[in-house]
């Protein structure tokens, strides 16, 4: 079957938080063809390429989430076909559609300035009504696109801005947005742009989503919207594949310069209606976790439609350390992962004080990606002075160089090769954040057969189950505890590693995470409305159904149906291998006279 793969800001592009997992689902369903819708996030995204693909990707469309221009076509990729960005209810356009525009928007933006809940406390009536007005209002949009060719311009209008005022200071609004001034409503009306532009690309038609036999979201939100309109304007059945919560980051985003608290309290509606009706629609939810499931339902997804399915990882790059001893010694913590603040290194940092105080011969060897931006570089530089002033460099006379119990490093060095090298180079993996969705490096420590001290945070109690301690965030003293109990207990410690070892191979392989995708697609494919049409006419047109979108047989000339056999006529023959225990079989019986 051919399957439409929906990215946000991932795959194929070389940087972005789906593109590893997509790579490896669509390496490994070699059964399938894939073609690729994909948003991009950044200029420098775009610049860095996409990964080198498979055979099996037929073709390729892309469309910049980022830019501020009206035209987003990009010339020049390999195999691939970009998504074009149409300009959209110009002047020549005439009232009916303006009309028509300003119906939809309105219904759209009234429902996001509602500030109603989506979630089980709403109130039901009020829910509802909002719910109503944001989907009359994105899907007349998406139909108006469709037909006069994108709506950028328009969303762009002083007309999208007197309607995100007149909603705002209705009645019944929060205080918050409420309180909007026109900088903000210029703020929301940008920002409501970007967040409805793939409505306007001209990926709906019957050479894109509407060639598709299942539209596969690699992520919730703007990557879910394409499969919206591919199931209204085509009836391509959705599946929506969340591994993070997009909605959450939303809320926790940091508070922008240019963004005002009525902007971010507008889009957090929005992105909150929109989850909605992407669960309400899709045909099947796969939450990479319960913690993740837990958000889902929060914002209405059906429980029958969830099916949580691990990320599948490689755990064959980590055998070799499983098998073998502490290669840094037992009295080795070790932390992996970007240095940023909700990792919370300031408090592993004062954790590891307490532990040195009771195991003085400890070390902590912290392994980070390379630091990008200056956020990440000034937070180095603030836990490497904190480092410092716990833990003045330590030296045997006054001849000796000093050495510090804490190491910062980067994998990829002279010492550090790579990854399964630096979990080889500790007996204890710590994990000390105080935010996390589903921490792979929680998961490469159980392959690398590690014990491992947790803050409870995401979904980190669903991946140790019982192989490793569990402590609260931001509290040092107790994550001290916790690492010290450890270290002086190499039969526990030994003990933990193996169980995380063997939990990790049971749940989150690339195989059985291939395996439920591989049962899914089928059984959603199988139970979706039969959409076939002959060779060279519309889907639609008259003619026998078929379960997939071009079956084989539609590249064979001719009516494959059997021939009706006119009454009178002598049966065929029936063959003796066709004879089951009861006799002849089924087609056949009634024949008279076949071989027995």
């Amino acid at each position: 079957m051919r399957i439409g793969l929906l990215t946000d800001g991932g795959y194929p592009y070389a940087t972005g938080e789906s593109r590893l997992w997509c790579d490896r689902l669509v390496r490994g369903l070699p059964q399938h063809e894939f073609d690729l819708f994909a948003l991009s996030r950044s200029a420098d995204q775009e610049q860095q390429g996409w990964v080198r693909l498979p055979d099996r990707v037929g073709r390729v469309r892309t469309a910049p989430m980022w830019t501020h221009g009206e035209d987003a076509l990009h010339p020049g990729r390999p195999r691939g076909v970009t998504g074009r960005l149409a300009t959209g209810l110009g002047r020549s356009y005439g009232r009916r559609d303006r009309r028509r525009f300003t119906a939809h928007a309105t219904a759209l933006v009234g429902a996001v300035c509602s500030g109603t809940e989506t979630g089980p406390e709403a109130d039901g009536a009020d829910a509802a009504t909002a719910s109503r007005l944001f989907t009359d209002g994105l899907y007349g949009l998406a139909e108006l696109a469709r037909e006069r060719g994108g709506l950028p311009a328009a969303l762009r209008s002083e007309t999208t801005v007197r309607i995100v005022e007149s909603a705002c200071r209705a009645p019944g609004t929060g205080r918050t947005v409420h309180s909007a001034t026109v900088p903000d409503y210029l703020a929301f009306a940008a920002e409501l742009e970007r967040a409805l532009r793939p409505l306007s690309l001209d990926w709906y038609d019957e050479d894109g989503l509407g060639e598709v036999d299942l539209c596969h979201a690699a992520s919730g939100g703007a990557a879910a919207l394409p499969g919206l309109l591919a199931k209204r304007f085509f009836g391509v059945p959705l599946l929506v594949t969340e591994h993070g919560v997009p909605l959450r980051a939303h809320y926790l985003a940091a508070p922008e310069a240019e963004l005002g608290a009525p902007v971010r309290a507008l889009l957090a509606n929005f992105h909150g209606l929109l989850a909605s009706e992407v669960y309400r629609q899709a045909a099947l939810i796969t939450p990479g976790n319960t913690h993740v499931r837990r958000w889902q339902e929060r914002f209405g997804a059906d429980r029958d439609k969830l099916r949580t399915v691990y990320p599948g990882m490689e755990a064959e790059r980590f055998g070799a350390v499983g098998d073998a001893d502490d290669g840094g010694g037992p009295g080795t913590l070790v932390w992996i992962g970007r240095i940023e603040p909700a990792k919370d290194l300031i408090a592993l940092l004062h954790a590891f004080a307490e532990v040195r105080r009771a195991e003085p011969d400890a070390r902590l060897r912290i392994f980070g990606a390379p630091v990008q931006g200056s956020e990440g570089e000034t937070y180095l530089a603030h836990c490497r002075a904190l480092a410092a002033q716990l833990f003045p460099d330590e030296a045997a006379d006054a001849h000796a160089e000093g050495d510090n119990p804490v190491t910062f490093e980067e994998i990829g060095g002279p010492e550090v090769p790579d990854l399964a090298e630096a979990y080889a180079a500790g007996g204890v993996v710590v994990l000390s954040s105080v935010v996390e969705g589903f921490p792979i490096s929680l998961v490469e420590a159980m392959f690398c057969g590690r014990a491992t001290v947790s803050t409870d945070v995401g979904a980190v109690v669903e991946i140790v189950g019982g192989t490793g301690l569990v402590v609260p965030p931001r509290n040092p003293r107790a994550l001290a505890d916790a690492c010290v109990a450890l270290l002086r207990d190499h039969e526990r410690r030994a003990r933990l590693g193996a169980a995380a070892r063997a939990r990790a191979l049971e749940l989150f392989t690339v195989e059985q995470n291939l395996t439920a995708f591989r049962g899914i697609y089928l059984d959603l494919v199988s139970h979706a409305p039969a959409r076939w049409a002959p060779p060279g006419g519309p889907r639609g047109a008259a003619g026998p159904p078929r379960p997939f979108a071009t079956p084989p047989e539609a590249h064979v000339r001719g009516d494959l149906l059997p021939e009706p056999v006119p009454a009178g006529a002598r049966a065929a023959r029936v063959p003796s291998w066709a004879v089951g225990a009861e006799g002849v079989c089924a087609g056949a019986r009634g024949a008279g006279d076949g071989d027995a």
